[in-house]
């Protein structure tokens, strides 16, 4: 959970590695500013973790709200272990933001049921620019290096859990 003194960047305990993964990264490209200082902090957090560079697939969507879709991509056409999702909503003075979060939340939820794949919320929904900028690299950290140490922590769990199941043989990323 975030507070207004927490650090997104600080991490309690360390990562698992991740040499092993492979992970796609959608990227809003609304708000850019903010969204390329996510993406920085996300590849930071797994490439300090161990992930190769060549499995890290970073891929584009026009806004936040395409960020499930963008997503479901990464889960349908690719052999990624998790994705990450990476975007920003400031609110305005309709309920556009409201919509705009409700269905990208939603959306990314129902996506990891679906999928049974992790799928980070990287996702900043903010009051103002100046609380983007704090929590994508400024005095609340990064968001980017949260969603990405989530994502490496569930697959590693993910991948734990299925080698104690019975069932281990069974590929996560068919089951849908």
């Amino acid at each position: 959970m975030i507070t207004k003194k927490h650090n997104l960047s600080e991490l309690t305990a360390p990562l698992p590695s991740a040499g092993d993964m492979r992970f796609g990264i959608v990227v809003a490209e609304w708000n850019r500013e903010i969204t390329e200082a996510l993406l920085e902090g996300a590849v930071r957090t797994l490439r300090a973790a161990g992930c190769p560079e060549m499995n890290i697939h970073i891929k584009y969507v026009p806004g936040t709200f395409e960020l499930p879709l963008g997503a479901q991509f990464f889960a349908e056409y690719t052999d990624v272990d998790a994705v990450i999702a990476l975007g920003c909503v400031v609110q305005g003075d309709t309920r556009h933001f409201d919509f705009i979060c409700q269905g990208c939340t939603q959306g990314i939820m129902q996506l990891q049921q679906q999928w049974n794949m992790p799928i980070a919320f990287g996702v900043l929904t903010v009051n103002d620019m100046q609380q983007a900028l704090d929590r994508a690299g400024g005095k609340h950290g990064n968001k980017g290096d949260e969603a990405a140490a989530a994502a490496i922590q569930m697959v590693k769990m993910q991948i734990d859990m299925e080698a104690e199941s019975p069932e281990h043989d069974v590929d996560r990323r068919k089951v849908n």
